[in-house]
Parts: C-alpha cells; structure tokens; sequence
C-alpha cells in the first residue's frame, strides 16, 4: 500500500508499504480517508521533535472508514466513519493506575513513537475508535481540537470564569474552543489577525494582538485589573511561560501545552505570592473526545476557517517542505488519502 515516509529530517516520500496484518483480535482495519498535519509533525519533519524516531509514516489526526468486519466487534460494520485516539496506554503506571492514561508514561503515539496513518489502511484497537455524525474534514479536526478541550478541562474552567489563551494556532484553537464550551470568557491572544479572527469565530469574546497592542495593559483593562482566572499557553516559548505567571490573577491556574524548546527563567516569587495552581497538559481523555464531537455536531466551531490547506496524498511532500520554508503561511493542513 502507499504511504508517505519521513526517512530522515526534511526527507519525506511517497513510498509502497507492507500492508496491516490480517484483522485478528480486537484490531478493526480501516481504510485512511484523510490525515491532518499538526505542529508535532512540523518538528519531526525538521529533526527538531526529541520523541520521534526514522523512519517513520507520521499521521495521528485521521478520519477513515471501516474497511472490513470483525466478529468480535461486530457494532463496527464496513463503511462506518470514525476518527480515533491515536495514543496508548501501559495501564500499569502511576498515570494509567490513577485514572490518566492520557499522560502514561509509556505512551506511544501515532506518527511519533510508532508508525502513524498517512497510508492507505490502518488496523486499531476497537477501544479506540469514535463514531460521530460528521463528515470526514469535521471527523479529521477531532482529535487536534481535543488537545486545547483537554488543557480547558486541566485549567478547571468554569462558568463566567476569564480564560485567556495564548498562541491561538491549531491546538490554541481548541483550548478558545474548549473554554468557551465549559462556559468561560475567553481571551485570545496572538501576532496574526487571521488567526485572531478564527479565535473569535470559534469562541472567543476578546482578542489581543500582541504584535499591535501590550498585553498587559489590555488583559488588565479586559479584567478590572484582576487578570485572567485561568491562562492557558499554547505557544511554547520562554516569554509567554513567563507572561503566564505574571498576567495571572492571584490564585489563578496556569496551564501549558507542550512545552518550551528553550530553558525558562521565573520570578518564582510569583508562585508563592499568588499561590498558582501551575499545571501541564498532555494530549486528551476520552471525555474530551466526546466533548468535542458532541460541539462539532452543534456546528459551534468554524471548521472551513481552521482548515487552510486540502492536498491530495503524493503531493505531501511538497507542502512539508513549504510549510518548513514558510510556517506563517499554513493553518491546518489537511492530507486527501483515500
């Protein structure tokens, strides 16, 4: 079968593989309709993601369709549309024994540590497969948007609760998403109009562009001078770690997604003086995945504005290689596979 094959940083092809062994098991073989393309995918194009190894099919936001049946799951019928959670879980770690396998400490995720889904067909677990009345683009944003709904259920948001989120990219999409489902105020920050004009579309009340405005100045106005409940970081750099902890209100919650590729320097006083819940969030639960499904069948996201680019399969090496020359230029990008 075809895939695209990262063989080393800035090499990817497209190339024939061996196809999935033969259903078995609680395996259900699904045939790849489309692949979205991610940050994580970026850095492991560039050399730069310390977690993936070469070579390697990257691919772990995916919309498919049940290629064909197994009789142990027989609620799972050829034709069927599903997207998945593409991690795993060891059940036996301090994070999987205390109910987070999301965080497990042996994880191995799609297109990172194994091989991904930017091929023809796939076989996966049955326990990780969700049906949804959506269609293969709404189905392929699931799993990004999970991310940010996970860093929102990590940050507690409540209801009438600020949430300013920095860095309003794809996974700071989801987090605006997310905050505004569970009710809150949401802030969204960023240097790009578009992308502030996609946050507001996708929940947020206020937008900061920090290339034009100061962000203090503004978040105290936004908040009487209390700053935000909650700050979520969806950029990764050392000056929005740092601008978390200094523009969060006292006894605020302080949330970050992935992490800086730089070391980080803190006034910690800080921590003490506002006593922060100071918090990471790593990939998404099952419960965020029904959140998520459950807002896209609502049509409470702006799918079309989130989703800049649509290619089809051979051409993905071309577009890894703009996206690395250009970043400021692509959105999501979406992979047509089947």
């Amino acid at each position: 079968m075809k895939a695209i094959v990262l063989r080393a940083p800035g090499e990817a092809a497209l190339e024939q593989v061996p196809e999935p062994p033969k259903v078995e098991g609680h395996n259900i073989l699904l045939q790849v309709r489309r692949i979205g393309l991610c940050g994580s995918d970026l850095n492991s194009y560039r050399g730069r993601n310390p977690l993936v190894t070469y070579p390697r099919i990257l691919g772990h936001e995916i919309a498919a369709t049940v290629a064909e049946s197994n009789p142990n799951h027989p609620e799972w019928q050829p034709g069927t549309a599903v997207t998945l959670s593409p991690y795993t879980n060891c059940g036996q770690c301090a994070s999987c024994k205390r109910g987070r396998p999301n965080a497990c400490q042996f994880n191995q995720t799609f297109g990172v540590q194994r091989d991904g889904a930017l091929a023809e067909f796939i076989a996966v677990s049955a326990d990780r497969l969700y049906r949804a009345n959506l269609s293969l683009k709404e189905l392929c944003l699931v799993e990004p948007l999970t991310v940010g709904f996970h860093a929102a259920a990590r940050g507690r948001v409540a209801f009438a609760e600020t949430v300013a989120v920095i860095g309003c990219g794809g996974v700071g999409l989801g987090a605006v998403a997310g905050a505004a489902f569970r009710g809150g105020t949401v802030i969204g920050i960023d240097v790009e109009e578009s992308k502030l004009a996609t946050a507001r579309k996708a929940g947020a009340a206020h937008t900061i562009n920090t290339s034009v405005a100061d962000l203090h100045a503004n978040l105290f106005d936004l908040t009487s001078g209390h700053g935000p409940d909650v700050i979520i970081e969806a950029i990764g750099l050392p000056q929005t770690f740092r601008a978390a902890v200094e523009e969060v209100a006292f006894t605020g919650r302080v949330v970050y997604i992935g992490y800086a590729k730089q070391e980080v320097a803190y006034e910690t006083r800080l921590f003490v003086q506002k006593e922060l819940d100071i918090m990471g969030s790593r990939n998404a639960q099952p419960e965020d995945f029904r959140d998520v499904i459950r807002m896209l069948e609502e049509h409470r996201f702006p799918v079309d504005d989130a989703i800049t680019h649509t290619v089809p399969m051979h051409e993905t090496p071309a577009i890894l290689a703009a996206w690395d020359r250009d970043p400021a230029h692509f959105g999501k990008i979406m992979i047509e596979v089947g």
